[in-house]
């Protein structure tokens, strides 16, 4: 299956393409109201854009007959989350955002299926239904499957906070990182250089109870008389 490309409904996909265990990362980003209708759009042979396009999904969830067959797949399932979800209809009521936890749910018992012991899952989602998912989440994999939430900040304002709007803009999306296996999964650590001023400041300090050799001179690009003065000199 590697470098294979899949266009279609992921559930689909899983259920008749992906092995068990045979997946190390999943990260998946499936909006929710956005108020969006996802198009595929496609070039004339000139590279002009046509205007033939296929609608992928809109992203305005309802409460109908694909989200009842997708609530019964996760009752007959037999899976620990069915009573998880149950529990959100009785809650929650037959709404949108049960439609798209219903939707979410069928899916997620499938991801961590094709999941390897050691692999470890990402779900992106905005605070409207983090909550949820969360719970969702905890329900399939364990709670003690669940390694970190992280906070993905906006580098610019997405001017949602407008003027009569009484409450605070929306800043920050949410990303659940879960791991199949509460004990050992796939981990490698990211490395970047570190700043050659910030290197300064650490080594003088450091370099107060013994000198500074050439080699980490060099590194630093100290010059002679800094050496010097490091040294004592």
């Amino acid at each position: 299956m590697s470098g294979q490309l899949f266009f279609g409904d992921n559930l689909h996909i899983l259920r008749r393409y992906v092995n068990s265990n045979s997946v190390d990362l999943i990260y998946l980003d499936p909006p929710f109201n956005s108020n969006a209708s996802y198009n595929i759009l496609f070039k004339g042979p000139g590279g002009k854009k046509s205007q033939a396009q296929i609608e992928a999904f809109d992203d305005t969830w309802h409460w109908g007959i694909a989200a009842e067959e997708a609530y019964d797949d996760v009752m007959r399932s037999g899976a620990r989350t069915a009573t998880t979800l149950r529990a959100l209809r009785n809650s929650l009521g037959e709404n949108d955002l049960l439609a798209y936890l219903s939707m979410m749910c069928v899916r997620l018992i499938e991801l961590h299926r094709v999941l390897k012991s050691t692999g470890s899952l990402y779900l992106h989602c905005d605070p409207t239904a983090s909550h949820y998912l969360k719970v969702i989440l905890d329900s399939i994999f364990s709670p003690i499957s669940f390694r970190t939430e992280i906070s993905w900040k906006r580098s610019s304002a997405h001017n949602d906070a407008k003027q009569g709007r009484r409450q605070y803009g929306n800043i920050r999306d949410v990303i659940l990182f879960y791991s199949k296996s509460a004990a050992e999964w796939t981990w490698n650590w990211q490395y970047t250089e570190y700043d050659v001023n910030t290197l300064r400041i650490s080594i003088s300090i450091q370099m107060e109870t013994r000198p500074v050799d050439i080699a980490l001179a060099t590194l630093l690009r100290l010059s002679p008389a800094e050496i010097l003065a490091m040294n004592g000199a």
